[in-house]
């Protein structure tokens, strides 16, 4: 620090001294002031280079991460639908069992058994249906009508990771008859029972004229409920992998954040704290300053 000489007032170095740290505590004042309000502790590169180049990387990951959790919510909502589409197919197929299973009795007649017939059918026909408006975003998700489209066995790609990456879930073919690319429709692609892209209940199988016949659309039945078992499986694993990926992410997007808050975000308590401090040092130079000017004018005396 500079000397002071009191009888040279051309030069007034205690003011001038006075005034520099008027400013510096000003400067400082303002830059807790800017935490304050913003709740950032780094407001410029310039404040640490080093510090903003390691928060940014975290800020993209934590932001990829956000991402990768919403996609992996959609793709839940997806596997849902899919998997609420295979369990009506379900519940209807069972049904289709307990009609061809009491078709075998002796007891029916012919009118009865065509009954049952009529209705089988109808419960093929309304699996095709299902079949056709389980989709997403106009993609059929277990097939069309014709089995030739979409499908379980479809592979399905999700975004899984923070850094842009994709896992393809590739639903592969199951024992029964499910091709890649080939869906769960009630008839196969080319209609007959002998194809392997669908489910095989076409109107040949499902003619019930007697006992045989009955046993033989039982059996049918019983095949393609053991293809759409094994779906709704298939679905329902990948749906517990997808749950397992995303409380795995939940918790590094937590950490993720954690380690950019520390960085970037500015600590309220001690900003307010410095900030106090710092408003009374400012009025205490501003006095000193006041002072400094005004010391000079005992020189006055010497000229009375």
């Amino acid at each position: 620090m500079a000397t002071v000489d009191m009888t040279r007032i051309a030069g007034n170095i205690g003011a001038l001294t006075s005034l520099n740290a008027l400013q510096d505590v000003n400067n400082k004042l303002v830059m807790h002031q800017q935490r304050l309000s913003s709740g950032r502790r780094l407001l410029s590169a310039a404040d640490d280079p080093a510090g903003m180049n390691i928060a940014t990387t975290f800020n993209v990951r934590r932001q990829g991460m956000k991402t990768a959790l919403s996609a992996i919510g959609d793709a839940q909502n997806l596997l849902a639908s899919m998997e609420g589409g295979l369990n009506k197919i379900q519940d209807i197929m069972v049904k289709m069992r307990n009609k061809a299973l009491e078709a075998t009795g002796d007891t029916l007649g012919s009118g009865e058994r065509a009954a049952i017939q009529e209705q089988l059918r109808s419960f093929r026909d309304e699996i095709g249906d299902i079949v056709e408006q389980t989709e997403w975003n106009g993609t059929n998700l277990i097939g069309d009508a014709s089995g030739s489209a979409g499908g379980v066995s479809t592979g399905r790609t999700f975004l899984t990771d923070a850094d842009g990456g994709t896992t393809a879930f590739s639903f592969t073919a199951v024992s029964g008859g499910i091709n890649a690319n080939q869906g769960f429709a009630p008839i196969g692609a080319s209609g007959s029972a002998a194809s392997a892209s669908g489910l095989g209940l076409d109107n040949s199988i499902l003619t019930i004229t007697d006992s045989a016949t009955a046993n033989t659309a039982r059996a049918a039945i019983d095949s393609a409920l053991t293809i759409i078992k094994q779906g709704i499986s298939q679905v329902g694993a990948f749906s517990a992998r997808m749950t397992f990926k995303e409380e795995a992410l939940t918790v590094s997007h937590a950490n993720t954040e954690a380690a950019y808050n520390r960085i970037m975000n500015a600590n309220m308590a001690e900003e307010q704290v410095e900030a106090s401090k710092l408003g009374i040092l400012q009025q205490t130079a501003t006095a000193m300053l006041a002072q400094a000017n005004a010391a000079p004018q005992y020189l006055l005396q010497l000229f009375r």
